[in-house]
């Protein structure tokens, strides 16, 4: 193992165990597989972060790109349709940025706040670097339609089955994660190279 990895892990396990507390409180909220999500993401960070800052790279096979966007896509669905009890789900708003100026109004729990704005565009990130790696010639014109309909048939799914609401605000935030995730692709394509 290179040292830039011992470091990167070593930092980010470090990091994951300080805010533990933080992380299991989100699982009043969702269901316990937030905790394996984030410390993906937290792992993944900080590997990238230095790997970034050193100019080394990752060389992963496609089938492995394949295997991980799998399991991270099956803890999100996880996280989206499977919620601890007593939370109330069929709600429905279609007016724009009512929920988002109801998040940002300092009325709400400031975890709950942050879970709902930024990791809506966080845990959809991954989504638009996949697509992006997978494609010949990505264009961020071909994915917005199928990244619209996609979340539309998440938040459809969640109020029909009442097990989270149907929100545009989530639409909004989560088709902004997966235009982010393209967006800065090329920074990830300077790490990970994926071989076919």
């Amino acid at each position: 193992m290179k040292k830039s990895t011992g470091y990167a892990i070593l930092s980010s396990q470090f990091l994951f165990f300080l805010l533990l507390p933080i992380w299991l409180k989100l699982t009043n909220y969702l269901h316990v597989a937030v905790v394996a999500v984030v410390w993906f993401i937290l792992t993944a960070s900080c590997l990238f972060i230095v790997y970034f800052i050193s100019k080394q790279t990752i060389k992963i096979s496609k089938f492995m790109l394949h295997i991980v966007s799998s399991l991270y896509s099956f803890s999100l669905v996880i996280l989206l349709y499977v919620r601890p009890g007593g939370q109330n789900g069929g709600a429905i708003n279609l007016q724009p940025f009512k929920t988002i100026r109801f998040f940002l109004s300092g009325n709400v729990d400031p975890l709950v706040a942050f879970y709902n704005l930024v990791a809506n565009i966080i845990l959809f990130i991954p989504f638009g670097i996949y697509y992006t790696y997978c494609k010949t010639n990505p264009s961020w014109k071909k994915l917005l339609p199928f990244a619209i309909c996609s979340i539309s048939l998440i938040e459809l799914i969640q109020y029909l089955s009442k097990r989270g609401s149907l929100d545009i605000d989530d639409l909004f935030l989560n088709v902004l994660g997966v235009l982010l995730g393209f967006f800065i692709t090329p920074l990830f394509q300077k790490v990970i190279v994926v071989k076919s």
